[in-house]
């Protein structure tokens, strides 16, 4: 076992949590017994792949680029400085082992970690949470280089509030005026694809954690 690792929650512990990324549900929500006469409806979206006692991974509904994830403080809090020492300790230590996961999963040699703290920052969503994007030679060259995911990030593209839908389209915050880098623009990916690799990165975070404990 790595002294400088500490082992956290396994993933497993997922299975009936009910964990919130600013105001939305991120994970299934669980059942309770059937109420008479009223239906219940269960969503079925899961898009957390790690779990520890204090901070959460998920995955992106319009990632800038392929295994673009967030990590997220489990108690809602807005700031980094609202945060309490345990659970900042917590926070970046996930973002160092989730780091390491995406970088080996999805083949890349460098990654983007960023931060956005505070809605003059470019924070969409008021809850702490970190981008996590893995990076490889020339992978934004056509948006402008390898700056260009700083504007992205600052921009229309990286706004999780419009992204995960909440609010109507006059309520929703400006976004900092940076160039239109990627005119492309990104749908959001299907419930399908991102619990597909909620799952995916799950089992490579469990298999980490393995390696690490042998």
């Amino acid at each position: 076992m790595s002294v400088r690792d500490p082992v956290p929650a396994m993933s497993a512990a997922l299975k009936g949590a009910q964990i919130y990324f600013g105001p939305f549900l991120v994970t299934s929500q669980v059942k309770y017994p059937p109420i008479p006469h009223r239906k219940i409806i269960s969503l079925t979206v899961h898009k957390v792949f790690h779990l520890t006692p204090l901070s959460f991974a998920l995955v992106n509904l319009k990632p800038i680029l392929p295994g673009h994830v967030l990590v997220s403080s489990r108690r809602r809090v807005p700031r980094v400085a609202d945060l309490t020492a345990a659970e900042t300790s917590d926070l970046f230590l996930t973002v160092q082992r989730v780091g390491r996961m995406v970088e080996r999963v999805y083949g890349a040699s460098s990654l983007n970690i960023a931060v956005q703290d505070g809605p003059e920052a470019g924070q969409s969503v008021a809850h702490v949470h970190a981008h996590i994007i893995p990076r490889k030679r020339a992978d934004l060259d056509h948006r402008g280089g390898i700056d260009a995911v700083y504007h992205l990030l600052d921009g229309e593209e990286g706004d999780l509030r419009r992204a995960f839908g909440e609010g109507k389209e006059g309520e929703r915050r400006p976004r900092a005026k940076f160039p239109a880098v990627d005119n492309e623009g990104r749908s959001p990916r299907s419930m399908e694809e991102m619990e597909a690799e909620a799952e995916m990165l799950a089992r490579e975070m469990e298999r980490m954690e393995r390696e690490i404990v042998g």
